[in-house]
C-alpha cells in the first residue's frame, strides 16, 4: 500500500506532465508564427495579436498546472 506522501508526490508528478504539453505547444506556436511571418510579411501585424493571445492562453495553462502541483506538494 502506498503511503500518503508517496501518493502526493505521484499526484504532483502527474500534474507536471501538463507543463511538457505547454512547452511543446509554445514551440509549435512560435515556429508556425515565424514561418507565417516569413511567408507573408504584410500580415505580420494581424498575426502578432493572434500569436500573443495564443501565447498568453498557453502560458496560463502552464501556470495553472504548476500552481496545482505546488498546492499538492505543500498541502498540510
Amino acid at each position: 500500500m502506498l503511503s500518503t506522501e508517496a501518493v502526493r508526490l505521484l499526484s504532483a508528478a502527474a500534474t507536471v506532465i501538463a507543463l511538457y504539453g505547454v512547452g511543446m505547444s509554445m514551440g509549435n506556436l512560435f515556429s508556425t508564427w515565424l514561418n507565417s511571418v516569413a511567408r507573408n510579411p504584410e500580415a505580420s501585424d494581424k498575426m502578432r495579436f493572434v500569436g500573443m493571445l495564443g501565447f498568453a492562453l498557453t502560458e496560463s495553462i502552464g501556470l495553472f498546472a504548476l500552481l496545482v502541483a505546488l498546492l499538492i506538494l505543500f498541502k498540510n
